[in-house]
């Protein structure tokens, strides 16, 4: 991943994402769009119309990513259960990464279980970044105390 360009590269992908929150699979998909960025492991894009009816909600907020542009942000809720703002889109991405409309990536230490392929997922350190490690992804990666210097 240290390999990995800047800016973002987005890729298409043939792999199977599979996202389970509350007790139920929110979201089972091959339309992926990955990100790969310098320092962080890769950032799944899925098609919002994948993702189980009524279970992505409006959340607070947005950032802005100088490569991609405005985000907005998504909260994930099934069942009475909550997670705020753990998913984020790009409603206007920035020329170049125009296959993001119409997607969310996720962050996901918040849900039950993320699998790539079948292999679950290890969430990327800290609380700001959002990458997805599988065992063909090596750090150090951001987000580990010390990196916010990087």
């Amino acid at each position: 991943m240290w390999d990995y360009p800047r800016p973002p590269r987005l890729e298409h992908i043939d792999r199977r994402i599979v996202v389970e929150f509350a007790g139920s699979v929110i979201v089972d998909t091959t339309d992926v769009v990955r990100v790969l960025e310098t320092s962080h492991p890769p950032a799944y894009y899925l098609p919002i119309d994948a993702f189980a009816p009524g279970v992505l909600r409006r959340g607070e907020g947005t950032s802005f990513c100088e490569f991609k542009g405005q985000a907005a942000y998504f909260d994930v809720a099934l069942h009475g259960r909550i997670a705020p703002r753990v998913g984020w889109t790009y409603p206007e991405p920035s020329r170049g990464f125009e296959d993001l409309a119409g997607r969310v990536a996720l962050y996901p230490g918040p849900m039950d279980r993320c699998t790539v392929d079948g292999e679950i997922v290890t969430p990327q350190p800290g609380n700001f970044y959002g990458g997805w490690i599988t065992s063909d992804i090596r750090g150090p990666f951001k987000g580990v105390p010390g990196s916010g210097g990087w």
